[in-house]
């Protein structure tokens, strides 16, 4: 962990006193799943096999916070999250903090949003609606860079040809993810 973080256990009460960030690891369908709060909402949710490895990955990118592991206050999230996975139709009804991106990102990030459960969207397309026909690989670089997962579903975008592609938590996950969506 970058020596500029803290990783403590703490309760809900001393996290929100701190400029901090608490989060927790839980298990879902899909694997397991870590759940990041900031006083503003969920700034992140991951998803992984390895618990360490997905704490490795909120320290980096959320560089500079205290991290703070508060079981306690994330169950609800990480109850809503597992809901999420097994039955989508119901929604991810969460407070979202999208601070931790560009302006660009934040605006890729709000229309995938908009994406409704069961339908995809192309990179290109998705490009054409934020008004830059020609920018697929910067809306590919946008979705790459999410951290909120699922809440920001950039699971939903595919190649032109309807193919699926990279997805920072497998093609596995994301095939998965989508043949349950389809399925409501």
């Amino acid at each position: 962990m970058n020596p500029m973080q803290t990783h403590m256990p703490a309760t809900a009460s001393n996290a929100a006193t701190l400029d901090a960030i608490a989060y927790a690891v839980g298990q879902s369908a899909i694997g397991k799943i870590l759940a990041a709060r900031s006083a503003i909402g969920v700034c992140a949710i991951l998803i992984g096999s390895d618990a360490d490895a997905l704490e490795q990955d909120l320290a980096d990118r959320i560089p500079g916070k205290v991290l703070v592991e508060d079981k306690g206050a994330l169950h609800d999230d990480l109850a809503a999250i597992a809901r999420f996975i097994e039955t989508p139709g119901a929604g991810l009804d969460l407070p979202f903090d999208i601070r931790h991106g560009t302006p660009f990102q934040q605006r890729v990030w709000e229309v995938l949003r908009a994406i409704p459960c069961g339908a995809t969207i192309t990179y290109t397309a998705l490009a054409r609606r934020l008004g830059q026909p020609y920018g697929a690989r910067a809306v590919a670089t946008a979705c790459a860079a999410n951290a909120i997962a699922l809440g920001i579903p950039c699971h939903r975008v595919v190649r032109a040809d309807g193919t699926l592609s990279g997805y920072r938590w497998g093609i596995e996950r994301k095939r998965a993810l989508l043949d349950k969506e389809a399925a409501i």
